[in-house]
């Protein structure tokens, strides 16, 4: 089963059998370990294996540890997926909303602060629906990727790095939450913030992990609980499910819209967008269900807006085929790597396909009960937005709430350039986000591009838009080959141009 699920389902195919008789047994290709192989971490071997083989690793007896450290403000967020499964290991019906039940049995256990990830959801949509705008307003390749879904931004670092450019720069939201509370929380005197994710999902235990994810040494997440070992600690601590009285999360941080609540299932990023984009439509129902793509259209400023919705990483790897091969177009793709979305993560309780199609309807209920829809209108998010991130995309936005990606294929396919051939395009970037725009990079930008086409070096160099070089300070940048040259001006556009002439 993990094997075929591996293969069929995902697509990655780091599982196989090896050896014959009494001898055969599952493994990565010779024997090496799952991190030595283009392993993404989604769980879902674990999840189908029946033998109990393969499991995920747990994290409850350091969670134990930190609840009980006084030196630690223990602070916890709860992602949208969590509320319609908790319940079913306690005899709810999956999709049931259980929101008090598992604050309750959160601030029972000991958490000090407990919020919800739909909040940063939320931030999220407002980051990458801003960059959206300016993808499309510079013209930029297109799609951009959703970055919410851990695995499938591993997958693509692995198999797709070609394509990491236009994978969205927004941290998923468990990391914005980490990154932004660690800095504007508050905490009492003399203690240290400690977040815990509760989280339906095995590869977010590995994004916590990933070195960008940290500011000075001090990971954005200390550590992430799924959503099995969550019901785990409420048993053993002897928490009655009938019992646990029903409350809220804490605020500011625990209110969120209806666009930050269906992020759990699939399509639930992309409606989140379209609504971000559409003052008119709240619903898009297009986008809805469990079919294997979904696509929905909308107008935005005369320009019809395509996007496409995938989840499983088989499938998303058939639809990136016909992208690049010019079948199909689109502006935005929300690629979900497991079965479902979030709602069918391997660290969800028993995740069979009837469970799963019940998880997301349960999402949905919770949404039409929302008196606020669209991310943009939560106003805790303007609040935190005026107070202390300036604008969607600024200088400080970027610094906490987006991040970078890099190539980790392990085969490197380049051509080995040989006496005689055509000698390479020398690449200019231009960053045109938002910190970059504000001080002229489009104007820098449409220079050298007139330059460029005037000096007749369309053969030697190489322009393209870019959104983040990372040094947000000394806006507006650009990028020479290798070299982040930053206070840009158009008056120097010409002295790097002839350099490049002369060379």
């Amino acid at each position: 089963d993990c094997v075929r699920v591996c293969e069929e389902l995902q697509g990655m195919g780091v599982l196989g059998f090896a050896y014959r008789g009494a001898h055969a047994k599952v493994t990565p290709a010779f024997d090496k370990k799952l991190s030595d192989v283009d392993c993404i971490g989604c769980g879902q071997c674990a999840a189908h294996c029946p033998t109990g083989a393969l499991y995920v690793k747990s994290d409850i007896d350091t969670a134990w540890e930190a609840l009980n450290d006084p030196t630690k403000e223990v602070i916890v967020q709860v992602a949208p997926a969590i509320r319609v499964a908790f319940g079913e290991s306690f005899g709810l019906e999956p999709g049931s909303v259980s929101t008090g039940k598992v604050v309750g049995a959160l601030k029972a256990l000991g958490f000090s602060q407990v919020y919800d990830t739909s909040f940063s959801a939320d931030m999220t949509i407002v980051e990458e629906g801003n960059e959206l705008k300016e993808r499309i307003a510079a013209g930029a390749k297109m799609p951009m990727f959703t970055s919410c879904c851990p695995a499938w931004v591993k997958a693509a670092e692995l198999r797709y790095p070609e394509l990491l450019s236009q994978v969205s720069s927004c941290k998923s939201p468990q990391q914005m939450f980490g990154s932004f509370v660690k800095k504007y929380g508050t905490v009492p005197e003399g203690k240290t913030p400690y977040i815990i994710s509760v989280m339906p999902c095995t590869a977010k235990k590995g994004e916590i992990k990933r070195p960008e994810h940290s500011q000075n040494g001090v990971p954005d997440v200390d550590l992430v609980l799924t959503n099995q070992e969550l019901i785990k600690m409420t048993k053993s601590a002897g928490i009655m499910f009938d019992m646990i009285p029903e409350e809220p999360f804490d605020m500011p941080f625990g209110f969120a819209t209806g666009g930050g609540y269906i992020f759990g299932a699939t399509g639930g990023v992309t409606e989140a967008v379209l609504r971000y984009l559409d003052n008119k439509n709240v619903f898009f129902e297009a986008v809805r269900g469990n079919s294997a793509v979904k696509t929905a259209s909308l107008d935005y400023n005369g320009i019809t807006v395509k996007a496409a919705v995938v989840h499983g990483l088989k499938n998303a790897m058939k639809l990136i085929e016909r992208i690049q091969s010019g079948e199909e177009e689109y502006h935005i793709v929300e690629v979900m790597a497991c079965s479902g979305g979030c709602v069918g993560g391997a660290g969800q309780p028993i995740n069979t396909a009837e469970n799963r199609a019940k998880r997301a309807p349960g999402l949905y209920r919770i949404d039409r009960s929302t008196q606020i829809s669209r991310s943009q209108d939560n106003p805790i998010i303007q609040q935190v937005y005026d107070k202390w991130l300036g604008v969607p995309g600024g200088e400080e936005a970027h610094h906490l709430l987006h991040t970078t990606y890099s190539s980790k294929k392990r085969i490197n396919a380049d051509e080995i350039p040989f006496l005689g051939s055509e000698a390479p395009k020398a690449e200019i970037k231009v960053c045109v986000g938002t910190g970059c725009q504000v001080k002229g990079s489009y104007e820098i930008f449409s220079e050298f591009h007139r330059l460029i086409e005037e000096y007749g070096l369309t053969d030697k160099v190489d322009l393209k838009a870019t959104f983040c070089l990372e040094n947000c300070k000394e806006s507006p940048n650009i990028k020479v080959g290798d070299k982040v040259i930053g206070h840009m001006t158009k008056e120097k556009v010409a002295e790097i141009l002839e350099e490049i002439k002369n060379a």
